[in-house]
């Protein structure tokens, strides 16, 4: 399925909000620490942790500066962060300037993914942070 521009600026808008209210529910609740919410349904239904489980506290170890303990919860979570400050970012930037860098670059991005010499080791990586959260119990 391939995206316009208005749909996928208004998916990562809303994705990037959600993000937002939820770190700043988990900040300010202090429910990552004590574990009392429990949002994933993989690990909620199997009790095996996904390949994000430990996404929200590695977020909120970078926002603390706790760059090595966001390693060690997820390092996926350093990719999530980065799209969080860099989507909204750039799609206002496209909004306001009328143009379309984000969308060309989501295109470029998308065909590059596709060709299986890219997608089975990043298929690969998934898989092995996966089995990493289950080793580490998360």
């Amino acid at each position: 399925m391939t995206l316009d521009r208005g749909r996928l600026y208004s998916i990562l808008l809303i994705a990037c909000l959600a993000g937002y209210i939820w770190l700043y529910f988990s900040i300010t609740k202090n429910f990552t620490e004590n574990k009392s919410v429990e949002v994933c349904l993989i690990k909620h239904i199997t009790n095996v942790p996904c390949p994000s489980c430990g996404s929200t506290r590695s977020i909120i170890s970078l926002i603390k500066g706790d760059l090595i303990g966001a390693l060690n919860l997820n390092p996926l979570g350093y990719i999530i962060a980065i799209i969080m400050v860099v989507a909204p970012t750039w799609i206002l930037t496209d909004l306001f300037l009328r143009s379309n860098t984000l969308f060309d670059f989501y295109k470029k991005t998308e065909t590059f993914l596709r060709k299986r010499k890219y997608a089975i080791p990043l298929i690969l990586l998934v898989i092995i942070n996966w089995i990493w959260n289950i080793i580490k119990g998360l």
